[in-house]
């Protein structure tokens, strides 16, 4: 048997006396019979308490584990137009960012595939790789809170396909390594600052086993905050040199769309009010055990339960016994030296 208290032992075990010392010297001063019986019951009541606060249970239980057997390679657009202002507001009612929708997503692709390896490429006037192939999904999440798009001042034209020989050859490192399944998820919004032409993901989709274009943004745009020199969003907006006024931010599905072919995946457009369609990992890649799990048990806390549920039942039928006896030894009136 092994046991899981809720409370550190050391501060469990003196409460517990505690509570069975009081009940104790009760039962031993009860006068009659009847009063006895219920203090022998209101004992074990405090003891089953105290074993259920240790959370009992037996070795031998079973645990589903799940272990998805691919690399996922998330090729991100860290532009300042993914701080358009036209994703779903927050619950503090601000006008939501790209980002913020990237954000969530992210953190959807994680949750879809437990135990793949994880890699990020982000892209803005150049592509780099963020975080190289690994399982720790909590450095993912963090480099991606932290990421910010290059100082407004100091920002070029960037392009759409500028991250395709990064992931090119993050694929090939991956293919060389392992014989594992390969996802490619590229996120943006398809803007392209850049006078040249976007280069193409075309050589990259024979590496490719399944994987989504998600884009984000609306037709109508959003406006977009500067970006300071210490990688933090400022008070005023970008403007339009032309107008004055703010610049606004549009999405290019056409150029998504154009990715996605190239990849060999679907585009899918993202909204706030919609969670993001995932691609199954191809079946072949994903294994599921039934077996006995280190450390797994069958909890035994659920029995105690229904036994102290049982003591109540009877407590509280004693005391509606005692009550109607009283109210009828008064008839119905309250006793002397109560209040009204």
């Amino acid at each position: 048997m092994s046991f899981l208290p809720v409370l550190h032992p050391m501060l469990l075990v003196p409460l517990a006396l505690a509570g069975l010392a009081v009940a104790v010297i009760a039962l031993v001063r009860a006068r009659t019979a009847p009063t006895r019986w219920l203090w022998v019951m209101r004992v074990v009541l405090v003891a089953a308490c105290a074993l259920l606060a240790f959370r009992p249970g037996i070795p031998g239980g079973e645990a589903k584990t799940v272990a998805t057997n691919v690399d996922v390679i998330i090729a991100l657009d860290n532009t300042t137009s993914m701080l358009a202002e036209d994703w779903a507001a927050g619950e503090d009612g601000e006008p939501g960012r790209r980002i913020d929708g990237v954000r969530a997503d992210v953190r959807s692709i994680v949750e879809a595939y437990p135990g793949a390896r994880f890699a990020l490429i982000a892209f803005d006037n150049s592509a780099q790789v963020r975080l190289p192939l690994t399982t720790d999904t909590s450095a993912l999440i963090s480099t991606l809170d932290v990421m910010s798009p290059p100082p407004t001042d100091t920002s070029t034209g960037s392009s759409i396909g500028i991250a395709a020989d990064a992931l090119g050859l993050t694929l090939e490192n991956a293919a060389k390594r392992d014989d594992r399944a390969r996802l490619v998820f590229y996120l943006g919004d398809g803007e392209q600052t850049s006078p040249d032409a976007p280069e193409s993901f075309d050589k990259n989709a024979e590496l490719i086993d399944g994987g989504a274009v998600l884009g984000y943004g609306t037709s109508e745009g959003g406006r977009m905050k500067k970006v300071a020199a210490a990688g933090t969003s400022a008070d005023e907006y970008i403007t339009d040199p032309s107008t004055g006024e703010p610049a606004l931010s549009m999405i290019d599905e056409a150029a998504l769309q154009k990715i996605a072919g190239e990849l060999g995946v679907d585009y899918q457009l993202r909204t706030g009010d919609a969670e993001a369609e995932l691609p199954a990992a191809p079946a072949e890649t994903t294994t599921t055990a039934d077996a006995d799990s280190p450390g797994a048990r069958n909890e035994l806390s659920w029995l105690i339960a229904l036994f102290i549920a049982a003591l109540l039942a009877v407590e509280v039928g004693i005391a509606t016994a005692r009550v109607g006896r009283t109210l009828r030894l008064t008839g119905g009136r309250a006793p002397k030296g109560a209040s009204s």
